[in-house]
């Protein structure tokens, strides 16, 4: 399927995924609680993206922004994903203002790099306030390290991948 072909729901974000069918895992533990199997609050639902608690808090405010929909890491993103993440980007930022973050230059938005994934479903990491991450948390939710990657990173990295193919 050429990438124009590829199928999107109304919000524009591609179907694709490493994930039976492209829709659900039933060995992913973030596909069981997007789908209400497990007793885990979600912050945020919708057709696209779903939102809940880190349950290894790196920061006062951590959470995790995954796609409703299983997709892999972010190796298996293309250019045509760049809506998704923009969106889930978009959608942590007002998880931290409705949970009365208002100093959003004071957080940390970003995924682990592969094989440096706990779980190995599509998911953004949201810390606030990121001056208050402890020594382990600074460690693991580093910038420029080679095991975490910022949303805006992966997005100029997805943008360059398309332009060098």
């Amino acid at each position: 399927m050429a990438a124009a072909d590829t199928p999107q729901t109304q919000t524009g974000v591609p179907k694709t995924s490493n994930g039976p069918a492209g829709q659900y895992d039933k060995k992913c533990i973030f596909c069981k609680i997007v789908n209400n199997e497990i007793g885990t609050e979600l912050l945020h639902c919708d057709e696209d993206i779903s939102c809940f608690r880190d349950i290894r808090p790196g920061a006062p405010h951590h959470y995790l922004v995954v796609p409703t929909r299983h997709i892999g890491n972010c190796k298996s993103l293309s250019k045509e994903h760049v809506p998704l993440v923009k969106r889930m980007v978009e959608t942590g930022k007002k998880v931290l203002q409705k949970n009365n973050v208002t100093d959003l230059s004071d957080i940390r938005l970003g995924f682990h790099w592969p094989p440096f994934c706990s779980v190995a479903h599509l998911h953004l990491h949201v810390l606030a306030p990121a001056s208050q991450m402890g020594f382990t948390s600074r460690l693991f939710y580093r910038l420029n390290s080679y095991w975490f990657i910022t949303a805006d990173q992966l997005i100029e990295l997805l943008t360059l991948k398309e332009e060098t193919s």
